[in-house]
């Protein structure tokens, strides 16, 4: 790991001088939120030209969730909060356990607010951390880093190796020392920074535009949509109880009255809300019907039609 320490980080891509914006500090504020809203156009492009690996990650992703497995984000400072924030909005959109999917920051929690130097550069940090987490054979993680060259990721993705995991990872530079322990290397080369080495920005966007693909898809592999509807979601506030309503009436074409009666019953589960009321089941029927179709509330549907 001291190669990676002594690398130069001049000829990466994220350090580079953007030549567009050499003159931000004398622009009108316009001009300056036109420039950033101009580079940050390129960044769907960016992510467009690396599909072909996404759409690989999120195979291995599911299938390994499906088979009991979990999902474990790393990183440090900017790409480690996009990590945990990816992992933590999972429960309540998909209904996931706590477990399903985590995000784990080099510092601690207090990294998602405070910066806490020193810590993206700890490779045994790294390491340690998912041996916390207990990572075997059953899981995927998914190295996060700009540069490609945080040592506290790679020694994550290093041990995950080492206990059998897949690795996935997620980068803003061509053909980083990240690469050599990834199972699929997703490369979305975003160019120089608006600020030049300020990832937090085109980069940081990337990252959240990939984990927003890598585990939505999955999810939808894994039967917690129908449709576009998450009708997995966990209603555990207000805003969620309404939208757990307008779900129950959009699929089965019912009234707000009868989906309060419906979703109290279901234990405000949508699925089983709904194939009690299209299916004429019961709730432990309807529970039942929804675990011999694996979570797959369109199988369940269908399948109920048919009795």
């Amino acid at each position: 790991m001291g190669a990676i320490m002594g690398d130069c980080f001049s000829g990466m891509e994220t350090e580079r001088v953007n030549p567009y914006t050499q003159n931000i500090d004398q622009c009108s504020v316009q001009e300056i939120v036109s420039l950033i809203n101009r580079e940050d156009a390129k960044v769907a492009e960016a992510v467009k030209a690396a599909l072909p690996q996404i759409g690989e990650a999120v195979e291995r992703i599911y299938k390994a969730l499906r088979a009991g497995g979990h999902l474990l984000y790393m990183g440090a400072g900017t790409s480690g909060r996009l990590g945990v924030l990816d992992a933590s909005e999972c429960i309540p959109t998909f209904g996931v356990g706590k477990d399903m999917v985590q995000g784990c920051i080099a510092g601690g929690d207090v990294a998602l607010r405070f910066p806490i130097e020193g810590c993206e550069d700890d490779a045994d940090l790294g390491r340690e951390q998912i041996r916390i987490y207990e990572v075997g054979a059953k899981d995927v993680v998914v190295g996060i880093s700009a540069s490609g060259r945080a040592p506290f990721v790679i020694g994550a993705m290093e041990e995950a190796r080492r206990q059998g995991a897949q690795t996935i990872a997620v980068v803003n530079n061509p053909d980083s020392d990240i690469k050599a322990y990834a199972d699929v290397c997703i490369e979305a080369v975003t160019g120089p920074e608006v600020i030049s080495g300020s990832t937090r920005m085109k980069a940081g966007t990337a990252q959240k535009m990939i984990l927003n693909m890598l585990s939505t898809a999955a999810m939808i592999k894994l039967g917690k949509v129908y449709g576009n509807l998450m009708v997995d979601l966990k209603a555990s506030n207000k805003k969620l109880e309404e939208r757990a309503r307008r779900i129950f009436c959009r699929v089965t074409g019912k009234s707000r009255e009868e989906a309060d009666l419906y979703l109290p019953a279901a234990g405000m589960n949508s699925k089983v809300a709904i194939l009690m009321c299209l299916g004429g089941l019961d709730r432990e029927e309807a529970q039942e019907a929804l675990a011999e179709n694996d979570g797959f509330l369109r199988a369940a549907l269908d399948k109920a039609k048919e009795v």
